[in-house]
């Protein structure tokens, strides 16, 4: 044919200027008008052909493509030519810098005789058209983790005796590379539960990936947009925590978070499904049942078109990519806005810390984790406090205080008791019962200092005598006494309605308990 004879003309005149003019092999592709790799290919195949140079006269065009591509008529889809493994093809194409051109190169060089780039690009696309749909998207390695929870409970007994249920959610985590998948139970989907699972599953990977998709609960998102979501503060210190960032699915796209969407989807029909008839009664029951399911999810199932289970995908893929992991856990911190009070301290669960005194009234924001307490004013942290019980007592820093206050900063209760009871029994009773009514005994230090200071001024003797007398006629303040002292009320007996008895007895009165009381 003359179309053969015009390729086979070419091919001569390749060998020509290759064997005997000795030219490089660009410069022999420039000048024949062919593509490197084909005169490379070529020139393989006469090595292949057993044919000496200079060629024999008698050998026809029809002779050499004979030599060269087999049999003239005979189709070249009929040629077996070497198959490249499309699944390993697939998981090297989600490594990072790598493109079909670069594997194609790897191929050829490795089979000669196999597939042109155009075929074997065409070859690639079709099997990649016949994978799942929720598998079609490329995924690089260790770069997106999908986080979601299932979308129906699991009962939990939480009373055997009555049979009270309570209802377990699961979170489930899916890498994005590999489809390694994770699940947990909790029992709500607020932020302390969906912060700790996210935990969790670090910890599972053994290392953060370079993106968290989440879809778009309150307790991720603060406002879902489709441009700009406002993503909530503790999730973000979170993410930042593990050096990863966040990138909400798009609202209305399931499509953008189709791994976990599929992965939950399975953790539903095998959990529900094959253990529905199965009673569980604590978290960790749940929890020991998602185990197993996860050891057959990631290492025992091999996904039909990869021939690799999860967990091998998992140590090729995403784990050489991911994240070194922080050296301690994410301690989960909670965010609150409060106002500063007078006093220049602020109430959290029931305790109050102090900020500068300067700060009174301003408002502020409390990150509270387990152990600390932070307070910041304007992004800058003005106090820093370990965490009290909700007793309603002060933790105050000395250097937070006006001078004018601290003064007082070392008078305890126990040093008021003491020089009270140094000046007799009716003034330690006083004070006692003066800090006890206040909700708070801080309250009534400087009432207390106040009296035991009047010792100074007026006597003991006096002083102890108008506290008797305030604790007859029931008002237990500083007030009372100076003013019980200032009229010289000390020294004169109380007057008694008419008719009153006065037997000698104790005066009986509510507010008067008795020294037997405090022991």
């Amino acid at each position: 044919m003359p179309t053969e004879r015009i390729v086979m003309r070419r091919v001569r005149e390749m060998l020509r200027l290759t064997r005997d003019a000795g030219l490089g092999g660009r410069e022999v592709a420039r000048r024949t008008g062919i593509a490197p790799s084909t005169l490379r290919e070529m020139l393989r195949r006469f090595e292949a052909s057993g044919l000496a140079w200079p060629l024999p006269l008698d050998l026809s065009d029809t002779d050499l493509e004979a030599r060269l591509y087999g049999e003239a008529g005979t189709k070249q889809g009929h040629r077996r030519r070497p198959e490249p493994d499309w699944a390993a093809l697939n998981r090297e194409l989600k490594r990072k810098h790598v493109t079909l051109q670069i594997l194609w190169d790897e191929y050829i060089e490795a089979h000669p005789d196999g597939y042109r780039y155009s075929r074997f690009c065409e070859l690639y696309r079709g099997w990649e058209a016949r994978l799942p749909v929720t598998m079609r998207q490329t995924h690089l390695g260790g770069d997106k983790l999908f986080v979601d929870y299932a979308g129906d409970p699991v009962p939990v007994i939480v009373d055997r005796r009555t049979g009270r249920t309570q209802q377990a959610h699961i979170f489930v985590a899916v890498m994005g590379g590999s489809s390694l998948s994770f699940a947990c139970a909790s029992w709500t989907e607020t932020l302390p539960d969906w912060i700790d699972a996210h935990v969790q599953a670090f910890a599972y990977f053994g290392g953060a990936p370079r993106l968290l998709v989440p879809d778009n609960p309150k307790v991720a998102v603060i406002k879902a947009c489709f441009y700009d979501p406002q993503v909530n503060r503790t999730y973000g210190e979170m993410a930042a925590h593990y050096d990863t960032a966040l990138l909400p699915a798009r609202p209305r796209r399931p499509r953008d978070k189709a791994k976990v969407e599929a992965a939950v989807r399975i953790v539903e029909r095998w959990l529900l499904g094959r253990l529905r008839n199965r009673r569980f009664y604590s978290l960790a029951d749940v929890d020991a049942a998602v185990a197993e399911l996860l050891v057959w999810l990631n290492e025992q199932r091999v996904l039909r078109y990869v021939g690799r289970t999860r967990r091998q995908l998992f140590e090729e893929i995403d784990a050489p990519l991911l994240k070194a992991l922080p050296a301690e856990p994410y301690a989960l911190a909670e965010w609150r806005v409060r106002k500063v009070g007078l006093d220049y301290h602020v109430d959290y669960d029931g305790h109050f810390y102090s900020v500068p005194y300067r700060h009174a009234r301003a408002s502020v924001e409390v990150r509270a984790t387990l152990r600390t307490i932070e307070v910041f004013l304007k992004g800058e942290r003005i106090a820093a406090h370990l965490r009290g019980s909700g007793d309603g007592k002060h933790t105050t820093i000395a250097d937070h205080m006006p001078s004018s206050h601290r003064r007082y900063l070392d008078w305890t209760i126990e040093r008021i008791l003491r020089e009270a009871g140094a000046i007799g029994p009716s003034a330690d009773l006083l004070c006692r019962m003066i800090l006890e009514a206040r909700p708070h005994p801080e309250q009534g230090f400087r009432s207390c200092r106040g009296i035991v200071r009047m010792a100074k001024s007026v006597g003991v003797a006096r002083l102890e005598a108008a506290c008797l007398r305030a604790l007859q006629i029931g008002t237990l303040n500083y007030g009372a006494v100076k003013s019980i002292l200032d009229n010289r009320l000390d020294g004169q007996p109380i007057r008694r309605a008419r008719g009153a008895a006065d037997d000698g007895l104790p005066i009986a009165h509510p507010n008067i308990r008795g020294s037997g009381y405090y022991h």
